[in-house]
């Protein structure tokens, strides 16, 4: 019998492991909960990417419903979204804002020259503690904050016309009747 527990056992333990392995492979990496939706977003006051004597902070948006969208001139998934966000910028249902995050001010500058601007302003997170404060797991994400200064969706990776019809823009809507 013990001979058995031997060859059981580990065949036992094996069957447990593939069995977290295939749940966690099976996982979408874009549904990771964000623990700040529906808690304060972070203050900062960063300097403006276009005029580094002028700074913002996402209290100067009180009473506003906004998004906040993280992102580089590195990033790929970032042109894959921008005409997404030329888009909303366009339509002017909602102010954007960026956090230009780890790029340097030239580059940043020189990338929305060439792609165009959709946002009102970007602030430069040279050294990404803000992106840290706000759990930014990479570029690019963007962050739907009400009139109170609170968190209430968090898109991770690119928007998609999907996420922006289905999931961002009705809440932006919801918002802003309350």
């Amino acid at each position: 019998m013990a001979r058995y527990i031997k060859f059981i056992l580990p065949l036992i333990i094996f069957g447990v492991m593939v069995a977290f392995l295939w749940r966690g492979l099976s996982l979408n990496p874009r549904e990771v909960p964000s623990p700040l939706i529906n808690k304060a977003a972070p203050s900062f006051k960063l300097s403006q990417l276009h005029d580094f004597q002028v700074s913002f902070t996402p209290e100067e948006m009180q009473g506003k419903v906004w998004l906040l969208n993280v992102w580089a001139s590195w990033c790929v998934a970032c042109r894959a979204e921008h005409p997404l966000l030329m888009d909303v910028a366009r339509r002017k249902e909602v102010p954007l804002y960026g956090l230009n995050y780890k790029d340097a001010p030239k580059d940043a500058k020189q990338w929305l020259q060439q792609h165009g601007n959709p946002y009102k302003l970007s602030v430069v997170d040279y050294d990404g503690r803000v992106g840290i404060d706000y759990g930014v797991y990479g570029v690019p994400e963007t962050f739907v904050i009400d009139k109170q200064g609170i968190i209430r969706h968090k898109v991770i990776g690119p928007v998609t016309r999907k996420s922006l019809s289905e999931d961002v823009m009705p809440l932006v809507r919801e918002l802003e009747k309350g």
